[in-house]
């Protein structure tokens, strides 16, 4: 999901103007020869175009792929999600959906700071209509669905590969994009983005497979939970206009991407203590943003959001820090109350506005 890329907590700073941000991603520049085809490992540019062996430049590229420099932007995603059992093949369950608004800015360190607001849907496979409650043919019983909304979330991406520091004390960091970046002679990993040109066909792959606590433990969640560990993995594809993204006069490029998704079954499913307990999900999504408006976000779920949640299609002035809803699973803990009375619990002070978890 969109708050993936939100990332490096820290202090925010002030907000950047345009010609600022433009001035400063210039001195970032370097030059070098441009490749036809493939990996731009040392990508040259002209006046004005990036360096893709500079952290600033790609950077750059990133916020502007992903947000947009000046105005809030919104994106969409939407496909299938399969389970899998055990050596059985894969079945379609449910089609999963939503939005992403963003806005990034630069700071006067050089550090990207992205801000994001997003929405999660599962949907009826016959009639795309939002599912407020799903048969489960697996336990052969109904339940109640869980709607992700991810309240405003703030993050920094200084000049090196961020990691995510999810689950519990002990549990270790994902780093990102692991197999396609690699450590200076120092042990890190330089903000160095797996581009690769084919035409003016920009593309960018971008990875997490994490592995850590799960927050819906078994003791409080018996039914919802899977097992004390969860391994969730997000694989996003980009494609972009290289022309565009090096036009410094642009704030933002439009981009389309896959989007495949793995992990165990969602909460909500409630798979736990059951034989399926240890199958998988597969989900496998397209994923795209535009310059401006609502065309990029699937008409059934932007008539759900602007009845239900209109404020999720925008983002408010504030950068203030407020990751606590990035992790679905950790959403889910703190939104649905423990299924276990005896398990200690407090929960969320964010209003859920739909599906499981929404309280009056």
């Amino acid at each position: 999901m969109f708050s993936s890329l939100v990332a490096n907590l820290g202090a925010a700073g002030k907000l950047s103007r345009r010609d600022a941000i433009k001035h400063g991603l210039m001195l970032g520049a370097g030059a070098g020869g441009a490749l036809a085809g493939g990996p731009l490992l040392a990508g040259g540019h002209a006046s004005g175009g990036l360096d893709f062996s500079d952290p600033i430049d790609n950077l750059y590229a990133f916020g502007k792929i992903w947000a947009s420099f000046d105005k809030p932007v919104i994106g969409g995603f939407h496909g299938l999600m399969y389970a899998r059992i055990g050596d059985r093949r894969m079945v379609p369950v449910f089609g999963y959906t939503g939005t992403g608004v963003l806005l990034c800015k630069w700071d006067d360190d050089n550090n990207l700071w992205i801000k994001s607001r997003e929405t999660g849907y599962f949907t009826d496979l016959e009639t795309g209509e939002v599912l407020e409650t799903w048969y489960n043919p697996f336990i052969e019983r109904e339940v109640e669905v869980f709607h992700f909304y991810n309240d405003v979330l703030v993050g920094k991406i200084g000049q090196e590969i961020p990691q995510f520091f999810f689950g519990a004390e002990g549990d270790s960091p994902t780093l990102m994009n692991e197999g396609t970046v690699l450590p200076d002679k120092n042990g890190r990993y330089p903000f160095l983005l797996p581009f690769e040109q084919y035409g003016d066909d920009l593309m960018l792959s971008w990875d997490y497979t994490h592995e850590y606590t799960n927050p819906v433990t078994p003791e409080g969640w018996p039914r919802s939970s899977t097992g004390p560990r969860i391994t969730p993995s997000e694989h996003f594809t980009f494609v972009v206009s290289r022309q565009a993204l090096e036009d410094r006069d642009l704030p933002s490029v439009r981009f389309n991407a896959g989007f495949s998704r793995i992990s165990q079954f969602w909460p909500f499913m409630e798979m736990g203590g059951t034989p399926y307990a240890n199958g998988s999900l597969f989900g496998r999504m397209f994923s795209h943003k535009g310059l401006g408006g609502f065309d990029d976000v699937p008409p059934k779920v932007l008539a759900y959001i602007e009845k239900h949640a209109p404020e999720f299609l925008t983002l408010p002035d504030h950068w203030e820090l407020d990751n606590s809803r990035v992790e679905t699973w950790k959403a889910y803990a703190l939104d649905v109350p423990p299924e276990n009375p005896d398990y200690a619990w407090e929960p969320s002070s964010f209003k859920v506005p739909t599906g499981r978890g929404a309280r009056t």
